[in-house]
Parts: C-alpha cells; structure tokens; sequence
C-alpha cells in the first residue's frame, strides 16, 4: 500500500513558559501511514503519541525533518486548508468538537464553511450520520446524548468534510465500556466498509489488536513496529517499555509460566479458549 502520510526524521520541541528550558517530544521520527490501513500508535503518557497524531494535519509543525500528506508538506501554510480536507482529527472529549445545538446542524457545520451548495451538505450529512448510525439522533441536542453518542457526532462533523484519513486521539478514553464498542465498531466501519484509512491513537491494547499495524511509542522515538500478532508477541519487551498486551495474551503468557505451551499471538478470548481445550485435549 501506498503511504498517504510519511515523516522524515520529524523532531518536535517545546519551550516551557515556567522555567524557559527547551523539551524535545520527538526525537527523529520515521513513519508512514498506507493507504486504506488501520493504523494503531500506542504508548504511555508522555511518549509523544498525541503529539506525532498532531502532525499529520498541521496542528503542529515539525521543529526539525519533515511530514508530508500526499505530496503536501505540512509546514507550507499555504497547504494547511488543503492538509486539514484530507486528514480529519476526532479528539478525547467530543464536548469540544460539538459546536450546535442540533446534531444535523452540528454536523453541518464544516460543509457549511466550506460553501458547499445545499444539497450537497445535506448529502454530507445523511452520508455521515448514517455511517456512525446516528441518523435517528439527528433532530436531538447533543448535549443530553451519551459519551458514545457523542463522540459518534463528533466524527460524523469530520466525515462531512468527506477526509481521506481520520485520526482519532484517544477516542474512547472518556468512554464507559459500552461507548467504546460503539466508537470502535463505526471505526471499523470507516475502515474495513468505507476504505477510509484510520490512525487510531489509544492506551487500550484490546483496541490495538483489532488493528492492522501498530507503532509503539516511548520517549519520543517509535519502539516497536509490526502486525498485533507481532508485536503482543513479544510480551517482556512491551512490558519493559511499561504497556500491557491484550487480557488473552497476557493469559496465554501466564498460564506457560505454569505448563502449558500456547501460542503467544494470541489476541482474543475465543483464540485463548480453542488452544486451552486443544492443550488440554493433547496432555
């Protein structure tokens, strides 16, 4: 697959305003997000994840090195409107994407500053309610809306502006557990029905592993890179860099502490109980 956006030994510094020292967040990043992928960054806080994600569409631009989506270089502000159509940002609190009072209206509202005609808004917005399934909540306040819905809004205004790729910054970090299956389900949708292609920034591994590719992240360098098989694999070396691996990994790894001999890519309970029963049906 193609690469849609790449960084080229991308560093970012920030000057503290208390104390006047100069804090480097990312220390020479070389990476690039594919076309059509499901692209997942994990990290622990601090490790620059947030800060890579607000790269790809020029919220932030490189102190050193270079991001580019397509062809665009993101530090050319004559190329932000067009960086900012192409890859939409979803944050961690949909309170602060919401700007209306209606949810069709809300959603509405980057079309509209678009100066799209009517009726093309109008189909942006069926398009992308329909899409996170929120067509029934489009006359009610999203204020009295639940964390999920909510944040199913918040990405229904991006997909108006009908983005090529979505990066969501924790997501579902707000979210009761009911709220991040409705998140992750209408990311899959995007992903795997729509061909949209996601970059999903989170701390939940059981997110990760639904992904096609992970990036882990710490202290502002990428530390691991692979498919989630390949890379919750290697339990002690996510561990070491202070992350956890998938509740079924995480048994998988300690029952072979104590005699059994299961696959450690394992990523889901269903993998995890079909080679318990074939480990014990062997003994």
């Amino acid at each position: 697959m193609e690469p849609i956006i790449r960084a080229e030994n991308l560093k970012f510094s920030y000057k503290n305003q208390e104390d006047g020292k100069e804090y480097e967040v990312l220390k020479g990043i070389d990476m690039e997000v594919r076309k059509g992928e499901f692209l997942c960054v994990l990290g622990h806080n601090g490790s620059g994840k947030s800060t890579l994600a607000k790269h790809f569409n020029s919220i932030l631009v490189p102190t050193e090195g270079k991001v580019f989506v397509g062809d665009m270089d993101t530090s050319e502000e004559d190329k932000l409107f067009d960086i900012r159509q192409r890859v939409g940002m979803v944050f961690q609190n949909p309170d602060n994407q919401i700007v209306a009072t209606i949810v069709e209206e809300d959603v509405a509202f980057a079309p509209e500053n678009l100066g799209l005609p009517r009726e093309e808004i109008i189909s942006r917005v069926d398009f992308a309610l329909k899409t996170v399934n929120m067509e029934a909540y489009r006359n009610h306040a999203p204020h009295k809306l639940s964390g999920g819905q909510k944040q199913r809004v918040a990405i229904a205004g991006v997909l108006a502006m009908m983005p090529e790729v979505i990066v969501l910054d924790e997501p579902t970090a707000m979210l009761d557990p009911v709220g991040r299956k409705e998140i992750m389900n209408t990311i899959k949708t995007l992903n795997r029905e729509k061909g949209m292609t996601v970059v999903l920034i989170t701390h939940y591994m059981d997110e990760a592993a639904e992904a096609d590719r992970i990036l882990v992240m710490d202290k502002g360098k990428i530390k691991m890179e692979g498919t989630p098989k390949e890379v919750f694999s290697k339990v002690d070396e996510v561990k070491a860099i202070g992350l956890d691996v998938p509740q079924a990994t995480a048994l998988a790894y300690e029952l072979n502490k104590n005699g059994f001999n299961l696959p450690l890519d394992i990523l889901n309970t269903e993998d995890c109980v079909s080679n318990i029963i074939k480990e014990l049906e062997n003994d």
